[in-house]
């Protein structure tokens, strides 16, 4: 009878014990690597990955070089961040889902260029993206439209790349389609943020009157109608009474040389 006691007691406290190491065990297993679907919904967007031939084009229409600061905005698994490290840029990823944000993590430091590459988990919408020179982005039209103000406010000669969407009505100053390697959002987008001209300034004695929508220019030199205007960043050219006039915009100073008939020439303007 004492054994018959014993035992269901011993046999209750194994049991437990099992029940109590098994829940460790549970407790202890690593979680899984968090695997991304295409399609999977983020904060603005579905994330549908940027092929790499198209990161490539895309970097390459921006010159993305080692003075470079290249910001994406909604940098997914990282690729474009990871691929503008690799080119000696300082480069920085911008992502709202924290488990992207992880991931890229992971996959710069096995690409070895966790020392250049950053992630934030942030909302681009709130984010100061202003000190980049390049700007990447994979996002819709309207994103695009909504974010343009903020992007025509930056640094002139920032370069602006997106994969597939343009910016309503601010032609690009480049597009490409990429024929090789990928087989759907193969376009991209290339522009040039302009510096801000539009007004009247002084030609010598006479006036220089600009009108400016984004990079292109429209006007009048001396009263006669300018043509072929047109912004590149801080430089400016343009064409009027037969002359064509290339200069740097420099605050209120543009400084530049004329052409005409062959004939070398300076000008200045002054605002």
């Amino acid at each position: 009878m004492s054994v018959m006691k014993v035992f269901p007691r011993a046999a209750a406290l194994s049991l437990t014990g099992i029940v109590i190491a098994a829940g460790i065990a549970f407790a202890q297993a690593p979680k899984p690597d968090f695997q991304p679907e295409v399609g999977q919904q983020g904060k603005d967007v579905v994330w549908v990955p940027t092929s790499q031939p198209v990161v490539n084009k895309m970097l390459e229409l921006a010159k993305a070089g080692p003075t470079d600061f290249v910001m994406d905005l909604g940098s997914g698994d990282g690729r474009t961040v990871i691929t503008a490290a690799k080119l000696g840029a300082k480069a920085m990823g911008i992502e709202y889902n924290p488990d992207m944000v992880d991931l890229s993590r992971r996959n710069a430091a096995k690409e070895g260029v966790g020392a250049r590459a950053y992630f934030a988990k942030a909302d681009l919408f709130e984010m100061d993206f202003s000190q980049a020179t390049v700007l990447t982005m994979f996002l819709l039209p309207s994103i695009n439209t909504r974010l343009r103000p903020k992007i025509l406010d930056m640094k002139p000669g920032t370069r602006i790349v997106s994969n597939s969407f343009d910016m309503g009505d601010w032609t690009a100053d480049e597009t490409a389609q990429v024929t090789e390697g990928c087989q759907s959002y193969c376009r991209v987008y290339h522009w040039v943020v302009p510096a801000k001209v539009e007004g009247t300034w002084k030609v010598g004695g006479d006036e220089l009157k600009l009108e400016q929508k984004y990079q292109m220019l429209t006007g009048t030199l001396k009263g006669a109608a300018i043509s072929n205007g047109k912004m590149s960043g801080n430089q400016i050219n343009f064409t009027a009474g037969g002359v064509q006039y290339t200069g740097y915009v420099i605050g209120n100073l543009i400084e530049g040389v004329t052409s005409a008939s062959g004939k070398m020439g300076n000008w200045s303007a002054t605002k």
